[in-house]
């Protein structure tokens, strides 16, 4: 039998996720302005320089790949965007985004209409439903949210006119157009996040490259429609990049009064923090890696301790925010579905 999360009151002695995407989040944002005028991006040095490459390394054809960077306009809402995620809001602002009673209703209903499929990836890559369905919770809503942005603006948009961040989205734009000739797709098609992250698990267009699976077998990896697929794809995603079944992901902790504790956010193990004066349970055991969270609440700071399947969780979206919203997500859900079960459809 699995073990899955208890009670909130048990999560304040020692948080367990046990065995049962990466980066932006989707904007939740009103509907997206009209495109600026055309920018005429094939017809600068850094454009053409780019288009070069991708045919010569990539032996993609000339035209093809002009005429996708041709149909690409220039949206300053991306830059506005990405300039503000929402991983710069402190924790009492931003859990409540994603940690409410629609998005752990949704993840129920979710959880019982995909039951099959999560319990199959559970089995084949050892990730926990709960994980797969909180991860989908909060990157489109389960699905309702994909992005009003062509990827292809998106990705061009930020690959040439945001300096900060140009050669991650111009290697980016590289794999979308090899992702869409791979998939026989028109590269002017696909909508997305303003970030250019894809369909519901909201996949990078290298992640998709890399760790999208056909899950159903049909012939094709569809991360927009095909649940099965969405559901495999983000195990998959987890299972590739670490995750330990059974593991734990993070434990309540505190810090001495009286004593500054050490950096959050650095990388150590869990016996380095207790000899720093963070106290934690004594279940877990020193050799185990390790980072000190810090969330802020509205009146005071809250100290958790992140272990590895932590860690593996910020490969999907690098916030120590985003990581513990969806362990947050993941619990309530498990609680609530719990509770209706116990319920049964017609109440007490």
């Amino acid at each position: 039998m699995k073990q899955r999360l208890s009670s909130l009151a048990c999560l304040a002695l020692l948080l367990l996720l046990a065995a049962c995407a990466h980066q932006p989040l989707v904007s939740q944002k009103p509907p997206v302005p009209a495109a600026a005028p055309t920018v005429e991006y094939p017809a600068r040095s850094e454009v053409q320089q780019f288009v070069d490459r991708m045919v010569e390394k990539d032996g993609l054809d000339r035209a093809w790949v002009e005429r996708a960077i041709k149909g690409a306009h220039r949206r300053q809402a991306v830059i506005d965007a990405i300039t503000k995620p929402y991983e710069a809001k402190p924790w009492f602002q931003y859990e409540p985004l994603f940690v409410n009673d629609s998005r752990i209703d949704g993840g129920v209903a979710f959880w019982n209409r995909e039951n099959t499929p999560l319990q199959k990836a559970e089995a084949e890559y050892g990730v926990p439903a709960e994980i797969v369905v909180a991860i989908v919770g909060i990157e489109s809503f389960y699905g309702r949210q994909h992005g009003g942005y062509p990827v292809i603006d998106s990705l061009t948009t930020l690959a040439f006119d945001y300096p900060q961040r140009a050669t991650f989205f111009q290697g980016e734009l590289e794999q979308f157009l090899i992702m869409c000739h791979e998939q026989s797709l028109d590269p002017l098609e696909p909508m997305g996040s303003y970030a250019g992250a894809m369909g519901a698990p909201q996949f990078m267009p290298d992640s998709f490259r890399q760790y999208a699976v056909d899950f159903d077998a049909d012939g094709k990896r569809d991360i927009w429609g095909d649940w099965a697929d969405i559901i495999g794809s983000v195990a998959n995603y987890f299972h590739l990049h670490g995750w330990q079944p059974n593991g734990l992901i993070v434990v309540p902790a505190a810090l001495q009064k009286g004593i500054e504790g050490p950096t959050p956010l650095v990388p150590t193990t869990v016996g380095a923090l207790r000899a720093a004066h963070v106290v934690l349970s004594s279940g877990v055991p020193d050799d185990a890696e390790a980072v000190l969270v810090a969330l802020q609440g509205q009146d005071e700071m809250h100290y958790w301790v992140g272990l590895h399947n932590f860690r593996v969780i910020t490969q999907y979206n690098r916030s120590p925010l985003y990581a513990m919203a969806a362990v947050q997500l993941a619990n309530a859900v498990i609680e609530r579905r719990a509770a209706e079960n116990r319920l049964g459809p017609n109440g007490p």
